[in-house]
């Protein structure tokens, strides 16, 4: 059973091709800890090893967890990140950097409105926004050159060399989910740091690389899974150590020399807490929720994975990545053309994401308002880049191509200083005109709010050094 829930919780880890899985023959997996030799323990039987290390190697206990979480994996400043990832690239002309003045091929289909904020006008398609932008900060000069997508993860990582199509080490560098993972924790022992809902492919999201794949994140995915014990098996059952030990057989051939021990240690304990505490359990159901709020966030998928992540921070989480797509290709934000399936270009394509993007973020940042969250929580709007400035890319009559030159993003909360616009690209929108924000700068910003300290470093497989944040400081006009 152990085995069974480690797969729900983490199920690419155990599965990976890395580790190497022997048979049940041979010499017993616990064997190096002398565990016949009188020591201060004495044990007669494998039932008695296993009793013996299940508390310091299996770990599968809600005490384990608990010292570990006090000896400082958890932190208590009650912080925690938000991340509406809009997978594919959305375009920056097309939303929150209109350029009215120009041609009809630059300018876009789309007209703007005014905001809340004397002077700036949106796309017209995000009206809730506008009338609340003084809780939002636009960036409108993101330098996001070396970016791409499937699986490029310059933006959720802010490392510059993160493209596996021409670098091998790039699946290795770690996102930033992962990181606050590591080093701010859970803001609850029973809660998973490190989550993705609505992941419709691996390569949308960011995972633990050099980290260790006990830091890849939690998918939401296989949270209804995760819950389901089998028939017959009691949680009181579970919870026996006795129980345990009769599936440790199991876990035995995932201990090797490559570090799977000690991930071992980590899965064990959250997975089993997850399921034992009931914490997360009722996180990730919605049907507890009052239905008053279920209506308010609405019946698309985004608005309930939306509801889900301000229930999941509500409760301990630190770290939560929607997947803001409707399929598994490049992502749904990415509008090459009417032409292209399954993107469309702006018109067909972009225009019916617009409203649902416009009313999910509008309604998560007034309920983290309203129930005073919002201040402890950062909330990030953003893709992989932005989009050409003019239209009818690749023989389409009004798609965006991909454009790494300049991105707008938005964020909220966290406590920072809103009601603003950050930058400004060129007449054109194609590239920036003033104050760049790097990959760098944003890695730092998030590091600044969840209190890791920014000269934090990780280890490479050479064992070299590498820093978190490179490049990089936290926004100033945002602290």
């Amino acid at each position: 059973m152990a085995r069974e829930l480690l797969s729900l919780a983490y199920p690419i880890t155990m599965s990976s091709p890395d580790h190497h899985c022997s048979g049940h023959g041979g010499q017993h997996a616990f064997g190096f800890m002398n565990p016949r030799l009188r020591d201060g323990v004495v044990v007669h039987s494998r039932r008695s090893v296993l009793k013996t290390s299940l508390a310091g190697l299996g770990g599968l206990t809600l005490p384990a967890l608990t010292k570990l979480r006090a000896e400082g994996k958890t932190a208590k400043s009650g912080k925690s990140v938000i991340l509406l990832w809009m997978t594919g690239g959305p375009s920056q002309i097309d939303t929150w950097d209109p350029k009215p003045g120009r041609p009809r091929e630059i300018r876009g289909p789309f007209k703007t409105i005014p905001t809340k904020l004397p002077g700036t006008h949106i796309c017209e398609y995000l009206p809730k926004q506008a009338a609340m932008l003084d809780k939002f900060t636009l960036i409108r000069s993101v330098d996001c050159r070396f970016s791409n997508h499937e699986p490029n993860m310059v933006m959720q990582t802010a490392n510059l060399a993160n493209e596996p199509r021409t670098n091998p080490k790039a699946k290795y560098y770690p996102s930033f989910g992962s990181i606050v993972a590591k080093h701010h924790g859970s803001n609850h022992p029973s809660m998973p740091p490190y989550v993705v809902l609505n992941m419709k492919s691996r390569s949308h999201v960011g995972w633990g690389g050099y980290l260790g794949t006990q830091y890849d994140p939690f998918d939401g995915n296989n949270a209804s899974k995760l819950f389901q014990l089998p028939a017959g098996l009691s949680m009181e059952r579970l919870q026996a150590r006795q129980t345990l030990s009769q599936q440790m057989d199991g876990l035995r051939a995932e201990i090797d020399a490559s570090g799977m021990m000690s991930a071992m240690d980590s899965f064990s304990q959250t997975a089993f807490d997850i399921v034992a505490g009931g914490r997360a359990q009722e996180a990730f159901d919605l049907s507890r929720e009052p239905q008053k709020v279920r209506d308010r966030y609405g019946d698309h998928d985004w608005a309930k994975q939306a509801l889900l992540a301000r229930r999941l921070v509500e409760r301990g989480s630190s770290f939560v990545t929607i997947d803001l797509s409707n399929h598994g290709a490049s992502g749904t934000w990415d509008n090459h053309g009417d032409n292209i399936p399954p993107y469309g270009g702006i018109w067909n394509g972009l225009r019916p994401l617009l409203p649902v993007f416009d009313h999910v973020i509008t309604t998560l940042i007034s309920d983290l308002g309203e129930r005073g969250l919002l201040d402890d929580t950062l909330v990030i709007c953003m893709g992989e880049f932005g989009r050409t400035p003019t239209l009818g890319t690749q023989g389409s009559t009004d798609g965006r191509n991909h454009w790494p030159y300049v991105m707008s993003m938005c964020l909220a909360g966290g406590g920072f200083r809103h009601g603003q616009v950050i930058g400004a690209s060129d007449k054109d929108g194609g590239q920036i005109n003033e104050r760049p924000v790097t990959p760098g700068d944003l890695a730092a910003t998030i590091y600044h709010h969840m209190g890791v300290p920014l000269d934090t470093t990780y280890t490479d497989h050479q064992g070299r050094p590498n820093f978190i944040v490179d490049q990089g400081a936290p926004i100033r006009e945002l602290i």
